[in-house]
This record gives structure tokens, sequence and C-alpha cells, in this order.
């Protein structure tokens, strides 16, 4: 009988060898513990790359509205209207329209404080800034002594992630810009005057 009992001692500890070093099942447990750590990351990382593209064309869409804009002498509202659906191309492959405001400010550096403030504007919502609105501009473009006039685009998207996994809900992209008018002191609209 103990001849036996050591065979079956020794068969187990053999027995245990073997599993130990079977390892034809541990990679596919592995994997499937970290699948769906991975997955959230792989998601995660895609919707922050298509985030911070989505801002970076959020800002060049500023940027193109206000340069299209300074460039002319004279626009009229269907000019700015047009300026808009050209800008909007800049947000593709993304979708959903921006919504995109462009205003002329006039900057009065000969008094102190210089005032400034809005002469025209329009957006794509339909109301623009109100006319005569006070504004409040970086320092550096105020020019001391001067009437100057800048050409102002703001723009704002709505981002929506691809998943909710990771990013719970939208998050607003803004960005604006100034540009000085190229062609001449200050750009009409509707021949209004300067």
């Amino acid at each position: 009988m103990q001849h036996k009992k050591v065979m079956s001692s020794a068969g187990g500890r053999v027995l245990l060898r073997r599993f130990r070093a079977e390892m034809r099942g541990g990679s596919a447990v592995e994997f499937a513990i970290i699948l769906p750590f991975m997955l959230l990351v792989f998601l995660g990382t895609y919707d922050l790359c298509n985030g911070i593209a989505a801002d970076r064309k959020v800002t060049i869409t500023a940027r193109t509205i206000s340069d299209l804009i300074a460039q002319a002498t004279q626009v009229k509202s269907s000019d700015v209207t047009n300026s808009f659906t050209a800008a909007s191309y800049v947000m593709m492959p993304f979708s959903g329209a921006p919504v995109q405001t462009v205003s002329q400010i006039k900057i009065d550096g000969t008094t102190t404080p210089a005032k400034t403030i809005v002469q025209w504007s329009k957006s794509t919502t339909g109301t623009g800034r109100p006319q005569n609105q006070t504004v409040t501009v970086p320092p550096g473009l105020v020019t001391t002594g001067q009437v100057t006039y800048l050409i102002w685009s703001e723009v704002s998207y709505t981002y929506q992630p691809f998943t909710s996994y990771v990013f719970k809900s939208a998050f607003s992209l803004k960005d604006q810009f100034y540009a000085r008018p190229r062609q001449s002191a200050c750009v009409l609209l509707d021949s209004q005057a300067c």
C-alpha cells in the first residue's frame, strides 16, 4: 500500500508541474482581462485626437472669415453670407455647422481709455452683435492717438464625441481672430459710411 501512495504523490507533483508549465490558455485569459481597458484607451484616444483636430479647425475657420472680409473695401450682406459658407468648409469632415459671427470694430485711440464699439455685425444665427456695443480688445491692438478699425471674427462649434464611454457629453469649442482691413481704413457693409 505504501508503494501506491508514493506513486500517487509523485504523480500529483508531475501533474502540478505540467499545470504550471502549461501556457496555452494563459494568454487568452490575459487578453480577455486587458481587452476592455485597451478598447477604452483606444476610443478615448480617438475622441481626444478628433477633438483636438476640431479645435484647430475652429481656429482656422475664425482666421478664414476675418481674412476674407478684411481683403475687401466694401461688402454686401450676401458677400458675408458667402464668406460664412466658404469658411464652414474648413470644418469638414466634422458634421454640423459652426456658429460664425463677424463684426467691424471701431477703436478710437484719441480718447483715454480708448473707446471700442461695434460698427456692424453679421452672424450665421441671424443676430450679430448690436451696433455701438462696447467691446474689449487686446491692448496691443489699440493705436494711441488714432482711429483704427478691425474685422473681428468669432466661431463656436459643439464637438460631439464618437463614443460616450470616455467623454460623457459634447463640449463647446470657441475661438476669435482680429484682422486689420487691407485695402482701406475700414470695410463698408452695404454702403454704410465708416
